[in-house]
């Protein structure tokens, strides 16, 4: 998956960096101080959680498919 895939659903990502680490990327001051290793990071730890990304890129529905051959 690349950042392209990732960065066609900011709409989403925008709303989780806000409801899971509380991160307004409005916030210009923030995004000024940050580097973009700090929103990497953030951005790739939704893949990792329940969010709207994660649903979107249908990962959990992945995870499902793969549990469903190995039981």
């Amino acid at each position: 998956m690349s950042w392209v895939d990732l960065l066609a659903h900011w709409v989403l990502i925008e709303a989780d960096l806000h409801e899971r680490y509380g991160v307004d990327v409005e916030d210009r001051a923030l995004m000024r101080a940050r580097s973009w290793r700090w929103l990497q990071t953030r951005i790739l730890g939704l893949l990792s959680v329940q969010s709207r990304l994660r649903r979107a890129l249908r990962l959990d529905q992945k995870d499902d498919d793969h549990g469903a051959e190995a039981g």
